[in-house]
């Protein structure tokens, strides 16, 4: 029979080890089985926590839903944890600004970020969730957005949540329907962005604009 979360040397308990040695020497297993607490059906809170990073069945949905909700609420808490720059300098901002926003989605979102004239950030908008392709984001939504923050030019950003932040067909179509209507309204597209995990591809450093 397998040792109980009870059983196991102090010394190696997930919370003890958390406040002896720090979250990040934790591994995936072990901060898991702190947010579950205890186990179920003859199985202790590691145990659980394995299955959970393992995907299988029976886990049971109270137990998911606060798995669910923990990461949900690190997500917000490192979204409030990094403010707009002053400046956007560059891609490595909008990815630095976005990142901790999108990287971890299921679904793509679709985010105009409002420029002024100094490259100061007027606004974050999101235009669009779901899949991305060209008759979901029309130019029209993203520069009625834009013009009402009095933007003088805007960065276009989505995600992929698949981690590949390799520009599909759809991307680049968007692309360039936004670009041309952007000439056409003297409210220029600076860049596309896109967010996949830690990475970023960038339509300017691309050349692809």
């Amino acid at each position: 029979m397998p040792l109980r979360l009870s059983e196991h040397p102090e010394q190696d308990r997930p919370r003890e080890r958390l406040w002896g040695v720090g979250p990040a020497a934790l591994t995936g297993q072990e901060l898991i089985a702190i947010l579950l607490g205890t186990g179920c059906a003859g199985r202790d809170a590691l145990a659980v926590a394995g299955e959970v990073l393992a995907r299988v069945p029976g886990v049971g949905r109270g137990k998911a839903a606060r798995v669910v909700a923990a990461l949900e609420l690190g997500r917000r808490v490192g979204v409030e944890q990094e403010p707009p720059p002053e400046r956007i300098r560059g891609p490595v901002d909008v990815q630095r600004f976005y990142a901790s926003r999108l990287r971890d989605l299921a679904v793509e979102e679709f985010h105009v970020l409002a420029l002024g004239s100094q490259s100061q950030v007027l606004g974050d908008l999101l235009i669009t969730r779901g899949i991305l392709n060209s008759s979901l984001v029309h130019p029209r939504e993203v520069f009625r957005a834009a013009i009402a923050e009095a933007a003088a030019g805007i960065i276009v950003v989505h995600n992929h949540p698949s981690g590949d932040a390799t520009p599909s067909a759809d991307d680049r179509a968007v692309t360039r329907q936004l670009v041309d209507a952007g000439r056409l309204l003297d409210l220029p597209v600076y860049d596309h962005v896109i967010v996949g995990g830690d990475r970023y591809v960038s339509f300017a450093e691309a050349g692809l604009l």
